[in-house]
């Protein structure tokens, strides 16, 4: 009776190590292999190369060209119109942009990056666009970055904002603001000056 039970005991202990070998060797491929059975966690800033979060300023002008030379916006969706007006934008047009960057109002002057993305007219009376862009520069330290709007732009106002919400390179977890003022505008093509306001980190 007594050796009956020691062999079930025995047995018992011996599934017992059996398992804790299988788990344990387990944890060991998911830790080797990179596996996770967790779906988030808060990490340090620092594991990822994140130093100290600063403020930078950007200054440059847009150049959106809709007809003649070197067109850099075109309308791909055709809004109707509501009303018997002659305007050139329709609330529901959708416009697709690839529009240079310059340090200074002339289209000439040094390129430092493009605006690529779209905007939508998307008011069904003052013109009001809803900007869905990302500023791709190619200057200096900013030279592969971006930083993405996401905005409304009511084009005929003297100053308005739209968010920066987020962007790549020096730019990660970028936030801010871009503060933005018409140069000159006719059907053709518009000159538009930004500021651009921006934390993000070194």
């Amino acid at each position: 009776m007594l050796a009956s039970v020691l062999k079930t005991q025995s047995f018992i202990i011996f599934l017992i190590l059996f398992f804790i070998t299988i788990i344990t060797s387990f944890s060991r491929l998911t830790v080797a292999y990179g596996y996770s059975e967790v779906f988030g966690k808060y990490i340090s800033p620092s594991s990822l190369g994140l130093k100290r979060e600063k403020l930078s300023h950007l200054h440059f002008y847009l150049h959106d060209v809709l007809s003649g030379k070197n067109v850099t916006g075109i309308r791909v969706v055709d809004g109707k119109p509501l009303t018997n007006h002659s305007s050139q934008f329709i609330f529901g047009d959708v416009y697709v942009i690839d529009d240079p960057l310059t340090i200074e109002p002339d289209i000439n002057s040094k390129t430092v990056g493009k605006a690529q993305g779209t905007y939508t007219v998307a008011s069904q009376g003052e013109l009001s666009l809803l900007m869905v862009t990302n500023f791709a520069f190619t200057e200096g330290k900013y030279n592969g970055s971006s930083l993405s709007v996401l905005g409304r732009n009511e084009v005929l106002s003297t100053v308005r904002e739209m968010p920066i919400v987020g962007g790549s390179g020096v730019f990660r977890f970028a936030r801010g603001y871009a503060q933005v003022r018409t140069q000159s505008i006719n059907q053709a093509r518009a000159i538009v000056e930004y500021n651009v306001f921006v934390f993000h980190y070194r």
